[in-house]
């Protein structure tokens, strides 16, 4: 209920996945699963400064380095 009402308060449209269908947003759930493995499962911040410096280089790897998984 945060989440909505975050929404509503700062004029975000939400816009939900139908529950057991992930791959209707495939990049993102692809996303959501390398930063789980390769950070947020590594980290533990103890600031929101800390974790946006741990995650920038990660950020940038992961959007101009990292070959698609497919390949």
């Amino acid at each position: 209920m945060a989440i909505l009402k975050w929404c509503q308060e700062t004029h975000v449209e939400w816009h939900s996945i139908v529950p057991g269908k992930p791959m209707q947003n495939n990049f993102i759930e692809s996303f959501n699963g390398s930063f789980r493995d390769d950070c947020l499962n590594e980290t533990l911040f103890s600031s929101l400064a800390q974790a946006r410096d741990d995650i920038s280089p990660l950020k940038e790897d992961y959007n101009a380095n990292r070959p698609h998984s497919s390949l």
